[in-house]
């Protein structure tokens, strides 16, 4: 019996060891588990209000067994984690993670990055990540990366034994139009609009049976309605006028609400006039500010404050408000 178990164990370390020869990592073998209809899996759902219900925007689109995140906020690898661990995604095994995609450089947008490049390179992701966004984003991961440098020479020399060169970025910083293709996706960028942001994007995918655009923060623009237009689904942020109209919100000095919100983002009532114009096949409401918990919050808004506001400002189509760990 022993014997017969020295054997076993012998086999799959010499497994192991071919794995990582040919440069695969511990997801690879149940990426296919996923193979099949495109899927959308919102990772994170809220907006820089450290909420535990509700962990930093990123957006990850699934096609057969391969996955593209959009945006990097806030927990994102755990919740990619749980995504693969309890909802079977196994694509979504942070060290799976190869092709991502940044709308802006906004903290809340990006502070999941170490996290991103870093924790799946520990755990077995030696392909470099391609990281697609506006200009800045190149000299953000290099502080980055130098930012933990130590970190990484001790990874490399230490009893660790990663091997040297193995934590790398590709960062392509790019302009409106396709900007990724491979055999799964055909990703498009398009300019967005976001305050004082120089360069913000949207994007939208292609696959073989559906059509996703996720335009990030944005106010409501001609360029959503035209990437969308008519696309299966359309994953849009919204504030609620509850939200802008609240009296019991605290203002910082010099700072108005309203006046910012104009110029950064979109309301549910503008939402419902764009999303009657783009007609997608399902909208989905994310980076909103609401609570999954309103008796601990009861001024905030909810997820029913977020519908009836879309609903009586006269949006007809089918609409969902998105929690993190949803699948669509």
């Amino acid at each position: 019996m022993r014997k017969r178990f020295f054997v076993v164990t012998v086999f799959f370390s010499l497994i192991a060891a071919f794995a990582i020869a040919v440069g695969l990592t511990p997801g690879d073998a149940g990426a296919a588990i996923d193979a099949g209809d495109t899927k959308v899996v919102l990772l994170g759902t809220g907006n820089p209000m450290p909420d535990p219900d509700r962990s930093g925007p990123a957006t990850a689109v699934v096609v057969n067994g391969s996955a593209y995140l959009v945006d990097f906020g806030a927990g994102v690898v755990r919740r990619a984690a749980a995504a693969a661990r309890d909802k079977g995604i196994r694509a979504l095994n942070p060290v799976n993670i190869r092709v991502v995609f940044n709308t802006h450089l906004h903290s809340d947008h990006t502070v999941g990055y170490p996290d991103l490049i870093l924790t799946p390179w520990v755990m077995g992701r030696w392909a470099p990540l391609e990281v697609y966004g506006p200009s800045g984003l190149k000299a953000m991961t290099d502080n980055i990366l130098a930012a933990y440098k130590e970190d990484i020479r001790i990874r490399t020399e230490g009893l660790e034994h990663i091997p040297k060169g193995t934590c790398r970025v590709n960062v392509h910083e790019i302009k409106a139009g396709v900007v990724y293709q491979d055999k799964n996706v055909k990703v498009t960028a398009f300019p967005t609009r976001h305050g004082e942001w120089k360069e913000t994007f949207g994007y939208r995918f292609d696959t073989a049976d559906r059509s996703i655009v996720i335009p990030g923060d944005t106010t409501p623009t001609q360029m959503t309605i035209d990437a969308c237009n008519g696309c299966d689904v359309l994953v849009h942020e919204a504030l609620t006028m509850k939200f802008l109209n609240n009296p019991m919100r605290p203002n910082r000095q010099g700072f108005n609400l309203k006046e910012y919100a104009a110029r950064y983002h979109t309301t549910t009532v503008q939402l419902a006039e764009l999303a009657n114009k783009a007609k997608p096949g399902l909208l989905i409401l994310h980076h909103n500010p609401i609570t999954l918990k309103p008796t601990r919050r009861p001024f905030a808004s909810t997820p029913d404050d977020l519908l009836r506001e879309i609903s009586s400002a006269g949006y007809k189509g089918k609409v969902v408000v998105g929690r993190d760990l949803d699948v669509y």
